[in-house]
């Protein structure tokens, strides 16, 4: 059973529909290229369905959310994040954080001095796929199996 998700925005802003763009907003993915955890509850696929021609996601595993907070996790100020912060949070390391979140224990959301989202770049070497397209169709977009090397490739 899927525990948390790593949902990224692929598409911009430009003629977005307004349901989506509230939806958007909701899961705190205002600009492209946005990274979040979320964690998976009753309602966290429908959003997401809702919205998948802007969005891609993958079921998060604890190996990528480490490199995740390792390399763009931020705290108030755009600061990286270190021992202290973690501590104020009630984790020993950041191993341990990242299990939690990829368990679903704890929401990025609620961790407060964290931001809840990850600015990530373009991906080097580019898309390989089509970001028109869903996953199914040669494309990026929806419920990707391949979006961890994407995001590897976008910290």
């Amino acid at each position: 059973m899927v525990n948390a998700y790593l949902v990224v925005r692929i598409k911009g802003q430009a003629d977005v529909p307004h349901w989506a763009t509230t939806t958007m907003e909701l899961l705190k993915l205002e600009k492209k290229y946005r990274a979040t955890i979320l964690q998976a509850k009753d309602n966290t696929l429908g959003m997401l369905n809702k919205i998948k021609h802007y969005v891609s996601w993958i079921e998060l595993d604890s190996s990528l959310a480490k490199e995740l907070l390792d390399k763009k996790g931020r705290k108030s100020g755009y600061k990286k994040i270190d021992a202290a912060d973690l501590k104020e949070l009630g984790f020993s390391s950041i191993d341990e954080l990242a299990n939690a979140l990829s368990e679903g224990k704890v929401a990025l959301s609620k961790l407060k001095p964290l931001k809840p989202w990850f600015a990530l770049a373009p991906p080097r070497y580019g898309f390989k796929r089509s970001t028109k397209r869903l996953y199914g169709q040669k494309g990026v977009l929806g419920e990707n199996k391949d979006l961890g090397t994407l995001v590897r490739n976008m910290m």
